[in-house]
């Protein structure tokens, strides 16, 4: 096992890597669109009405590392400072009650609660910090969670909250809800809400369209990692395989790459040669499956659940 500093440094890059893709391109956009327009408006002491950005994914598509890399390419967002906070990220907490919720905002802003108090109390706290803190965007990620186990009521006041956010007259926030295609229930709701978001879905790789691709992709990360490749890696089958594997998601299809080069550099070093056996030696790592039960060792790969950990024959 090789484990040298240049190792470790390309490791650390990869790890680190991030390779844009369509839906990335339509957030950015949408997201400085609007960044920029709250800029001026508050330059020119406006208070108007905002809009939001719905971003939608299956599990394991990749949406919170697109969030994290849009934050970072905006050196001028205050992402955390005692005073003004432009931006703040929250994952919606379980159980989702509105209190909960409101309570976990409340702490990412810097104002833990002193003690119980009701949910229009905390949201109008919430309101009041946003304020303060002179927020622009608030994220709140698997906010698919705040319908979930919900009566039809309890959704309408989650519904409630989230306009009320946007249209406050003192300080109107813009929110970011990213979370998996059951987040639609909720912007579908209340047609008010669904024509104030703007919704940007990650799609679901599939075969053939997404073939050439995703061995493009192993090939921009393979060459980042200072490694050639296998010849059986550039050929169709091998993309029909490592679509499976990442159950045709675009962030876990990324992951798998990444796993199988950083086990390459580890094993023999830069320069060396990606091979079918490193994603072979990924894939177990990640699931712990058999290897009759790898989609880079069996013929009838489709037939395999790559979603379950610890799988054996039985």
């Amino acid at each position: 096992m090789i484990n040298d500093s240049a190792s470790r440094e390309i490791i650390q890059d990869l790890q680190g890597a991030f390779i844009p893709n369509e839906a990335f391109s339509e957030l950015q956009s949408l997201f400085e669109t609007l960044f920029e327009q709250r800029r001026a408006d508050l330059a020119q002491g406006r208070l108007t009405n905002v809009r939001s950005i719905a971003l939608v994914g299956g599990s394991g598509s990749g949406k919170s590392t697109l969030i994290r890399h849009l934050c970072s390419l905006r050196e001028d967002l205050i992402v955390s400072d005692d005073g003004i906070c432009e931006f703040v990220s929250q994952l919606v907490p379980s159980p989702a009650t509105m209190k909960f919720v409101g309570t976990a905002i409340l702490h990412a802003l810097g104002y833990p609660l002193a003690r119980d108090k009701s949910a229009p109390v905390i949201w109008g706290m919430v309101a009041d910090q946003l304020h303060r803190r002179r927020t622009l965007f608030l994220h709140l990620d698997e906010a698919q969670d705040l319908a979930r186990f919900q009566t039809d009521r309890e959704r309408q006041s989650v519904v409630n909250t989230l306009k009320s956010m946007m249209e406050n007259r003192t300080w109107p926030v813009s929110l970011i809800l990213s979370g998996t295609p059951d987040l639609k229930k909720i912007i579908n709701q209340d047609p008010q809400l669904a024509r104030r978001i703007y919704p940007v879905e990650i799609p679901r790789l599939s075969v053939p369209r997404h073939v050439r691709a995703v061995v493009s992709l192993t090939q921009q990360y393979a060459k980042r990692g200072t490694l050639s490749q296998q010849p059986e890696l550039a050929n169709e089958e091998f993309a029909r395989r490592l679509l499976h594997a990442g159950d045709y998601e675009f962030g876990l299809v990324a992951e798998i790459i990444v796993q199988a080069i950083c086990h390459a550099l580890r094993a023999r070093g830069p320069g060396d040669r990606l091979e079918l056996d490193d994603f072979r030696r990924a894939y177990k790592l990640r699931t712990g499956a058999i290897m009759g039960l790898n989609p880079f060792v069996v013929e009838d790969f489709e037939r395999i659940n790559v979603r379950l950990v610890l799988e054996d024959i039985r």
